[in-house]
């Protein structure tokens, strides 16, 4: 079924995506990346060179002019092989990228949005802070006007990325009074006065993308560097978070395709009472649910990228992929790790890293429930 929604051309980007990961993105590669917690910055710039960090970002700039449906094909193949490696593909084209092609004007297009294009800078998006993560408009971060500059003050948490970054898109109240109508959009230079990370994060899985608070104390920014119009922000980020929710959704379904195939490997490997145990139905029929499942979360986000690539209106299309393919590629890696067995817990078998990557899915760029709030709300409004 998925055939009637991709070209030939589609097709020639998933092999060049699928043919990398598998050539690039190697056991040996990826065990240093957990061990060390570092991405090497040279698989990142063969990155680059693919075009991976460009897919929707226009020729022009840069970028490859592609679709949404290439950069699911794109983040879904890399992501099968390596979640860590599909958030670098992930932040250009969409939460990191989508405001500045959203609202950026030509000046800070090339400025900002190129040279990350190139592999030269990195970008990150900063809206979440420690009292305001689902409720973003809750945020306390400040935008003092200065004359030609704003006086930026607050704190931002779980920025991906924020230690790595030459720059970041920060959202603070331009004016306090106006909730969600208060808030703008800037883009601050991270080594800039002012400007400073928190600790690295530990966490769960992901494990080669740094993430970590944002500080800012009277951070001075130029009004060149106002993202949109002011009191415009709220909007942007929501519209930006819009698009994200289909990347999200094509991670789940990488890593999720990725799972399955070790699940079938090793059910079709492993003997117990002298036959493989894929041979025993309760093995194959939770790889039958498995794949069932995983076909729908397919169907699920590939029309949604359909959708987005005809103009249609994608928001709902888009949320729902978000949410059934996330809990989805949850399930999935709990039950690839169950059918492992013992060796499922044990870092030498590809399900446990799998594993541990995909439990954010559900939670970032909008948790579970928010897009339960967000397809209710459509469904609902009279």
């Amino acid at each position: 079924m998925s055939e009637c929604y991709f070209t030939e051309q589609h097709e020639l980007i998933r092999k060049l995506a699928k043919d990398f990961a598998e050539r690039e993105l190697t056991k040996e590669l990826l065990d240093e990346v957990e061990e060390t917690g570092v991405f090497p910055e040279e698989v990142l710039q063969k990155m680059a060179k693919a075009g991976f960090f460009g897919i929707k970002i226009p020729k022009e700039l840069g970028g490859q002019g592609a679709d949404a449906r290439s950069y699911v094909l794109v983040m879904s193949e890399i992501a099968k092989v390596s979640g860590v490696a599909s958030i670098y593909v992930s932040s250009p084209n969409s939460l990191s990228g989508g405001p500045l092609l959203l609202a950026g004007n030509d000046e800070q297009k090339r400025k900002y949005l190129t040279p990350v294009v190139r592999g030269e800078k990195k970008l990150s998006f900063a809206l979440t802070e420690p009292g305001a993560g689902s409720d973003a408009a809750g945020m306390t971060t400040t935008a003092v006007k200065d004359g030609d500059y704003y006086i930026l003050n607050g704190r931002k948490c779980f920025i991906t990325m924020a230690p790595l970054s030459d720059y970041a898109v920060v959202f603070a109240k331009t004016d306090m009074t106006k909730g969600t109508r208060g808030v703008s959009a800037f883009i601050i230079d991270m080594k800039q006065e002012g400007v400073s990370c928190g600790k690295h994060e530990d966490k769960m899985g992901l494990i080669g993308c740094a993430t970590s608070d944002i500080v800012m104390e009277n951070v001075r920014v130029h009004k060149s560097n106002l993202l949109g119009e002011e009191g415009k922000g709220f909007n942007l980020a929501m519209a930006t978070l819009d698009t994200g929710r289909l990347g999200v959704a094509s991670q789940a379904i990488g890593v999720a395709e990725g799972c399955l195939e070790e699940a079938c490997k090793y059910a079709k490997e492993r003997k117990q009472f002298g036959k493989n145990i894929g041979a025993f139905q309760a093995i194959g029929f939770t790889i039958a649910d498995m794949a069932t499942k995983l076909e729908a979360a397919k169907q699920l986000t590939y029309r949604a990228a359909y959708m987005m690539d005809t103009k249609q209106d994608s928001g709902m299309a888009a949320s729902m992929a978000k949410l059934y393919s996330t809990e989805v590629c949850n399930e999935i890696a709990a039950k690839a790790v169950q059918i492992h067995g013992g060796y499922g817990y044990i870092k030498d078998y590809k399900v446990e890293r799998m594993y541990r990557d995909c439990r954010v899915f559900t939670i970032y760029e909008g948790t579970s429930q928010v897009q339960q709030i967000v397809i209710s709300s459509k469904l609902l409004k009279k």
